[in-house]
């Protein structure tokens, strides 16, 4: 696959097409050295009264979180040279941190899950880079945001091959599943190399993506300030529910009689990526930013209903615990992933504001993730004795209703302003 040829007239197309795969599968690679040990389940492991997984976990997403607020400034200033190396630097960084995880005792490895965390963060918005402020930019973010789910599913099928297969320890199983997917992360990245600039079709239809220096990024929050509280807000809700999903499903599965069956993680994925990609995807056919932008909180209140509805069906006893995971799963991602390639992307290319998604997908990640270690440490300090499977339902259920409130506020603050900017502008050109 290449992406350079001699022919003056560039294939829009097979760009985004290519853009989409490769961004795809780098992200997918990137999971392999983040998820593996969520497969293990470390049973009758506890310091200080806390589960030993569950340590593992916050140590993990407290270095996301910190990577994210580090990222707020990082990702926004970032330049366009040497990206592909700044990515394998940070994948090494976290690869070593499982290394040292294996190779230091219980509890004191519980740290490495930490140095783990903190620079994978970062890859997300590095790789957005090289995607957003295109025409394509919401086919090419929804397939390298499905790759979330999917990559998720994935990975924890390798791993749990991996330790059936082999018998590899719980400790060395993140190291060895990253080893896995170390030379395929090369390949991907080479490719994602070649992804040329956007053009000025692009340009003109998206707005220019510049990097955000500190003054602008107050300016931008200074401007949308209420919208971004709304909009955060509800993407705080699904970062929470998302992240206990992806890190306890083995766990619920277990609860719900599963027991290890390693292919289950994929076949809850994939119809859930499938869906999205296409969903996702046809939002390229919708030119005009602002009705983009518009339908984009529809797709968000329809997630939180499919997650809220399927919750309360399955604490009826009306679907098992399969369908019930496959299916918030799929409404959990409808929230979670148009944030990731269509909500801040059209956001910034309807006020024509010159900036970039990275800055805003960073300072929500930040709050998402903070959001999610206040619930894992408020459960296991609390001491709320409820299994996983019956916190994350009825937590669902709360989400839900929050959820969508939220995006109705956010929906009514956007239009409202987009059509207060229209006056002004209109006025402006008629110099009334």
């Amino acid at each position: 696959m290449t992406f350079s040829s001699p022919v003056k007239i560039r294939n829009d197309k097979t760009i985004a097409i290519s853009a989409a795969i490769i961004s795809f599968l780098t992200y997918t690679m990137v999971y392999g050295f983040r998820k593996g040990f969520t497969v293990c389940s470390f049973d009758g492991m506890y310091y200080a009264g806390i589960s030993y997984k569950v340590w593992l976990v916050i140590s993990q997403v407290i270095g996301y979180a910190c990577s994210k607020f580090y990222g707020i400034r990082f990702i926004s200033e970032l330049k366009k040279i040497g990206r592909g190396k700044i990515i394998l630097l940070l994948v090494g960084i976290s690869w070593m941190g499982l290394l040292l995880f294996a190779l230091v005792p219980a509890p004191w490895n519980i740290f490495f899950m930490f140095i783990n965390g903190f620079p994978l963060g970062m890859i997300w918005g590095i790789i957005f880079s090289y995607v957003e402020g295109r025409r394509a930019t919401d086919f090419i973010g929804a397939a390298l945001s499905v790759s979330f789910i999917f990559s998720s599913g994935f990975v924890k099928t390798v791993a749990g091959f991996i330790f059936q297969k082999f018998g590899t320890s719980e400790y060395w199983l993140p190291f060895v599943t990253g080893f896995v997917f170390a030379v395929p992360l090369l390949i991907a990245v080479f490719f994602l190399e070649k992804i040329p600039p956007p053009s000025v079709t692009d340009i003109n239809d998206r707005s220019v993506r510049e990097p955000m220096p500190a003054e602008r990024r107050k300016e931008f929050v200074k401007l949308f300030l209420p919208g971004l509280i709304a909009s955060i807000g509800i993407y705080v809700f699904a970062t929470i529910f998302r992240d206990i999903r992806d890190n306890f499903m083995a766990d619920m599965l277990k609860e719900n009689g599963y027991g290890m069956q390693p292919a289950i993680f994929t076949q809850t994925e994939a119809p859930v990526t499938l869906i999205l990609l296409l969903l996702m995807g046809s939002m390229i056919l919708v030119r005009n930013n602002i009705k983009a932008l518009v339908y984009t909180h529809y797709i968000i209140i329809s997630g939180f209903i499919i997650t809220g509805l399927t919750s309360i069906l399955f604490m009826q006893g009306s679907i098992n615990a399969f369908w019930w995971l496959t299916l918030t799963g799929l409404g959990l991602y409808t929230v979670y992933i148009p944030f990731n390639c269509i909500f801040f992307e059209r956001l910034i290319a309807s006020f024509r504001f010159p900036g970039n998604v990275g800055f805003l997908i960073y300072v929500a990640d930040s709050f998402g993730y903070l959001g999610s270690v206040g619930v894992l440490i408020t459960k296991e300090v609390l001491k709320i004795k409820l299994q996983w499977t019956s916190f994350y339902s009825q937590g669902v259920v709360v989400l839900s209703i929050l959820g969508i409130a939220g995006a109705i506020l956010s929906l009514i603050y956007f239009s409202t302003k987009y059509k207060k900017q229209e006056v002004v502008e209109l006025k402006t050109a008629l110099n009334i």
